[in-house]
């Protein structure tokens, strides 16, 4: 970094941090770098981070990366604090490269990403992420990457971490909590109170010490130049989901007129008002209290718009969050997962209407080379409309979910397989019904593309009343209707397009192989990623088991000889002191299919430990495999898959995770080794 921006940048932070030293309350973690690291180290395993020269600072630059460092992370002391709090972190970005905030709880194999950033800037920036409130001690890791090239770098000035949300603030910091201005020429939100030239600071005075000698944030209409002016005031994304009271104090003066909006936005952009006032003037600071009910992290915004520059002023001050809800008569919190049903224990709280014979049925496809089973483990059940107990030549069966509240976003998820059909235009068609069995919308219906493979659909819904989700299946004539199933009926609050993005440990391989690496000392062929059928007919999946049309991980036997193996590795997960489960889908289907094994290879050197292993083909479908093990050092989990004696021995995986073990309803343990005589036999 250059001098002269040392000499201006870190002087102002520098002496913002001097004034503003004593009015925050930091928590364990926190770290100026004035006089040392506070504890932080630099991973040995990567690059380091530097101190400043003069302090003040700590860095990674690209200069100063070995040949073969990519990154350097930065580890804090373990912290154990249970409340909620929230990390404030001063950084830039110089050139090209990311910062990344990892959370690591003890006893857990991986390191939970918060937090990114990779815009380069000639100005610190500010950070705001939430640490929910946990039991489990953990560490903050700080994870740069500078880009291989000159003039790359990665500085962070200060963590702070307080208690609290992030999107609370009485704007005292230096860097107003993360807060930011949607820059307008002429309206926009400034500092009130003792750092503001005199005629601003006489405003009023600010709420949190009923004196000058505090800050608030304020906007008036002083330099208003056309109509409907606006100033927005937004604050920092939130990074989990928020449920709970916002309260702040404001002051308004409307003289000839200001419209002044309390929003929330979604990281999608789209707004949505939650409070307006109801009077023009407050003869004093007015506490409001507002209920947020958000299943995405969001922003809160305070716009204010004039229509002339003489529309007075409004101003705010101690934004504050409870998880609490401020008022009684707020309706509870909405489960939509009420309405999730995988149909392994029944029906849920889903039925067909009772007039009519009875059209969606409730069966199982043992394990076979002919016919797929259901999405779920591969074994289980699923619902099967048009099958030889549907009593009459045609039909139209209903399938009728719970009611769920209005005026709430809906995220819908199923996935549905057909089979022979020559007409689909009315073979599955989704409705939204009201309280009233009224239908509101025909929804989706079923694609003229469809392929005989479990595939997902997502559908995202609003409705203003009670509503609910009702399967139709029509045939009017059975020579033309073939079978049509359903399974795994998800449905969550919010918006289908917002994605939480996979935990670690989780990979479906839609976006690269998540650091999978193949084994180049002891395989002779490599897992390949692909998306569709695999080539050789009679083996490998049709398509993937997340979503039917997506990528997938596999073997192609014919580029491989009998006995050859491919070794797909993780990277190296740190151990924990609790057993693990692990989670994934196989296919092995093909009469040559060979073996699929799950090894457990220490750091420490030992012999590779056999976890789990299939032989021989075993089905049609994407089956599920649950593994629990124990190890509580460095490892790696490895996914070998040995060549059969044929070409049709294609062996592929999908969505894999790891979770805290150990296994829930562990699957059956006992390996195929070969099928019933009754293998096409769907059971009722």
């Amino acid at each position: 970094m250059s001098s002269v921006f040392l000499s201006l940048s870190l002087q102002v932070l520098l002496l913002c941090r001097v004034l503003l030293a004593q009015q925050q309350i930091l928590l364990p973690g926190s770290c100026n770098f004035e006089l040392g690291t506070c504890g932080y180290t630099s991973d040995p395993e990567y690059g380091s981070w530097r101190m400043n020269e003069e302090g003040h600072l700590i860095s990674v630059d690209s200069a100063f990366l070995l040949h073969g460092q990519e990154q350097a992370v930065l580890v804090s002391p373990v912290v154990d604090q249970h409340d909620w709090s929230c990390v404030r972190l001063v950084y830039q970005i110089t050139g090209r490269g990311s910062l990344h905030l990892h959370l690591r709880p003890d006893s857990d194999n991986f390191d939970y990403r918060l937090w990114t950033a990779s815009k380069a800037s000639d100005s610190w920036l500010i950070a705001s992420v939430d640490l929910p409130n946990t039991t489990v001690p953990y560490q903050i890791l700080l994870e740069g990457r500078p880009e291989r090239s000159s003039g790359n770098s990665i500085a962070v000035f200060e963590i702070h971490i307080v208690p609290g949300y992030c999107i609370e603030c009485n704007f005292e910091e230096h860097h107003l909590c993360g807060y930011s201005n949607n820059w307008n020429p002429n309206v926009n939100w400034y500092v009130g109170g003792s750092m503001t030239r005199e005629t601003e600071s006489n405003l009023l005075e600010n709420h949190t010490n009923n004196n000058q000698r505090g800050h608030y944030m304020y906007v008036d209409s002083m330099y208003v130049k056309h109509f409907q002016e606006v100033a927005k005031l937004s604050s920092p994304m939130t990074t989990v989901p928020m449920a709970g009271c916002l309260s702040f104090y404001y002051h308004r003066d409307q003289e000839r007129g200001n419209i002044f909006s309390v929003f929330t936005r979604d990281q999608l952009g789209h707004f949505e008002e939650i409070w307006k006032p109801e009077v023009y003037v407050t003869p004093s600071w007015t506490l409001v209290s507002v209920d947020i009910k958000a299943p995405h992290p969001l922003e809160v915004v305070f716009e204010v718009a004039f229509n002339s520059a003489r529309g007075g002023y409004v101003a705010i001050d101690d934004i504050s969050f409870s998880p609490e809800f401020c008022h009684r008569d707020t309706e509870p919190t909405v489960d939509p997962s009420i309405a999730d049903c995988d149909f392994e224990n029944g029906l849920c709280l889903y039925h067909q209407e009772t007039a009519e014979t009875k059209v969606w049925n409730r069966v199982s496809v043992k394990p076979n080379a002919y016919r797929i089973g259901d999405h779920t483990t591969g074994s289980g059940c699923f619902l099967l409309a048009n099958t030889r107990f549907t009593s009459r030549p045609g039909y139209v069966g209903r399938l009728h979910g719970p009611l769920l509240p209005g005026n709430h976003k809906y995220c819908l998820r199923f996935y549905y397989l057909i089979y022979g059909f020559r007409k689909v235009d009315s073979s599955l068609l989704l409705y939204i019904y009201d309280e009233n069995n009224v239908a509101l919308e025909k929804a989706w219906s079923l694609p003229e593309t469809s392929r005989a493979v479990w595939t997902e659909v997502e559908i995202t819904y609003m409705k203003p009343m009670l509503s609910k989700v009702v399967f139709v299946s029509i045939c009017t004539n059975l020579r033309e209707c073939g079978l049509v199933a359903i399974d795994d009926i998800t449905i969550r609050l919010g918006d289908c397009q917002i994605t939480t993005g996979s935990l670690p440990g989780q990979c479906n391989f839609e976006n690269g192989i998540c650091g999978y690496m193949q084994d180049r000392k002891e395989d002779k062929a490599d897992w390949l990623r692909v998306q569709g059928h695999t080539p050789t007919s009679y083996t490998g999946p049709r398509g993937d088991h997340t979503t039917g049309v997506g990528y997938f991980m596999y073997i192609e036997a014919s580029l491989m000889l009998p006995g050859h193996k491919a070794r797909l590795l993780t990277s190296e997960l740190r151990g924990s002191s609790s057993s693990q489960c692990l989670i994934f889908y196989y296919h092995m289907y093909g009469s040559g299919t060979g073996i699929l094994s799950v090894l457990l290879r220490r750091s420490s050197g030992e012999r590779e430990a056999l976890l789990w292993r299939r032989r021989g083909e075993q089905s049609v479908s994407w089956m599920r495999a649950k593994v629990d093990y124990y190890c509580d050092d460095r490892h790696q989990v490895i996914f070998e898959a040995m060549r059969g004696p044929s070409l049709r021995s294609d062996i592929a995986i999908d969505d894999i995770s790891f979770n805290r073990g150990p296994c829930e309803d562990p699957d059956d343990i006992t390996p195929y080794s070969g099928f019933s005589e009754y293998f096409n036999e769907i059971e009722n």
